[in-house]
C-alpha cells in the first residue's frame, strides 16, 4: 500500500494519512453574521477521514470578504459558531486546519458596504458573483502603511480566533490572486515604498503576516499556501525569471520561521519550480498538483510515494467523495462531482455524495 495511507505527524498532530482536502469555497455560510451552520459542520465531520482538511477561506475582517455567504471568523459569534464545525470533525479523530483568506481587491461594495482594498488602486480584470448579480470588480482603495499594518494584525486577531474555536491551526492564502498573492505579483502591486517593487519588497507583506500569525499562535500550527504563476484573478507572472525570484526570496524568507508547512497549488508548467521550492523548504510540503482538466486522482499518490511530497491535496474529489482516502485505497469508484452545487444552495452537493458503504460498493 502506498505511503499516502501512513499516519504522517504534523504540528504535533497524528494525521491519519497523507491526504489533504484542500481548500474550497462553498458559500453556504447561511448562519448568523456569516458564521457557519449546523450543515456545515455536517460537512466537515463526514470528511474527517482525511489526514488533514483545510477549510474554505474564511476572512479575518469584515473588509477580507470577497463572495457571498462566505464564513469570517473575526467576531465572538462566528467563533462560537466555528466550534460547532471543530467538535464534529474531532469527534471523528480528524484535524482541521482554518485558512484565513483575506480576498483584498477581489470583491465588491455591494456585499460588504466597504470599498475592496489592495496593495495599488488597479482593478482586476472581470467581475465577481453578488446577491444582485454579475458586478466589474472596482478600482481598490490602495492601503496605506499603517492599514497595511492593521491588516497583518487582523490575520493574527484571527489566527487567534481560530485556536479559541477549536482549529488545529491556520492556513495563510497566499494564492489564487487574493491579498497576499496580490502583493507578491508585480501587476497587482505597482508599490514604490518598502511594500513593493523588486520581489524582495513584494514578498514582505506575506512574510510579515505569516511572523505575526507565528508569534501569535506558534509556528507550528500555521501553513502557507502559494500559486506560483497562477493567473487566477487576473494576476499576471508570466514574467518567469522575475516570477521565479519572487517566489524563491518567498521561500527563503518564509523557511526560518520553521511553519508546518507550505501548500502550493501547482499552475501548469511550474513542475520545475516545484521541486527546488520543495528542496529549499524545511518541513512538510504539501502539493495540490496540476492535473489539467482531470481532478487530482489515484495516479498522483505516486508523489507521495517517490518522496515528490509529503502531503498530498485533493480538491474536487475530496468534495464529491466524502470517504476519499478509502476510495483511493482501493482505486475507486469515484462520485462525479456536479459543478452546479458547488457555490450555495443547501445540502444538495455538499452533504448527499454517498459513501461507499451507503452506495452498497
Amino acid at each position: 500500500m502506498s505511503k499516502a495511507f501512513e499516519p504522517y505527524e504534523l504540528g504535533g498532530k497524528r494525521l491519519a494519512n497523507r491526504l489533504v482536502m484542500a481548500p474550497m469555497t462553498r458559500s453556504r455560510a447561511h448562519g448568523p453574521g456569516q458564521s457557519p451552520t449546523p450543515l456545515m459542520a455536517e460537512y466537515y465531520a463526514q470528511r474527517a477521514s482525511a489526514g488533514l482538511i483545510v477549510t474554505e477561506g474564511v476572512q479575518p475582517s469584515r473588509g477580507g470578504q470577497g463572495y457571498p455567504d462566505t464564513p469570517g471568523i473575526h467576531t465572538a459569534e462566528q467563533v462560537a459558531a466555528w466550534r460547532q464545525v471543530t467538535d464534529a470533525v474531532h469527534a471523528r479523530g480528524g484535524v482541521i486546519y482554518l485558512q484565513i483568506m483575506h480576498t483584498g481587491r477581489v470583491g465588491h461594495p455591494a456585499l460588504t458596504d466597504l470599498q475592496p482594498v489592495g496593495p495599488s488602486a488597479v482593478a482586476a480584470a472581470g467581475q465577481v458573483y453578488t446577491h444582485q448579480g454579475p458586478q466589474d470588480f472596482v478600482t481598490p482603495h490602495e492601503l496605506t502603511d499603517a492599514e497595511i499594518r492593521a491588516t497583518i494584525t487582523d490575520y493574527a486577531t484571527a489566527a487567534r480566533n481560530a485556536i479559541e474555536a477549536g482549529f488545529d491551526g491556520v492556513e495563510l492564502h497566499g494564492a489564487n490572486g487574493y491579498l497576499i498573492h496580490q502583493f507578491l505579483a508585480p501587476n497587482s502591486n505597482q508599490r514604490t515604498d518598502a511594500w513593493g517593487g523588486s520581489p524582495e519588497r513584494r514578498i514582505r507583506f506575506a512574510v510579515e503576516t505569516a511572523k505575526a500569525v507565528a508569534e501569535a499562535i506558534g509556528a507550528d500550527k500555521v501553513g502557507f499556501r502559494l500559486s506560483p504563476g497562477n493567473p487566477y484573478n487576473d494576476i499576471d507572472e508570466s514574467d518567469t525569471t522575475d516570477m521565479e525570484a519572487t517566489y524563491t526570496a518567498l521561500v527563503e524568507a518564509l523557511a526560518p520561521l520553521n511553519l508546518a508547512y507550505l501548500h502550493q497549488l501547482e499552475a501548469p508548467g511550474v513542475r520545475d519550480l516545484t521541486l527546488r521550492l520543495r528542496k529549499a523548504w524545511p518541513t512538510t510540503f504539501v502539493l495540490n498538483p496540476s492535473t489539467g482538466r482531470e481532478p487530482t486522482g489515484p495516479a498522483e499518490l505516486e508523489l507521495v510515494e517517490n518522496g515528490t511530497v509529503d502531503l498530498l491535496a485533493y480538491g474536487a474529489l475530496f468534495l464529491a467523495n466524502p470517504d476519499l482516502p478509502a476510495r483511493l485505497a482501493r482505486g475507486g469508484p469515484f462520485n462525479t462531482p456536479d459543478p452546479t452545487t458547488f457555490y450555495g444552495g443547501g445540502e444538495k452537493g455538499f452533504t448527499d455524495y454517498p459513501t461507499l458503504e451507503e452506495a452498497g460498493a
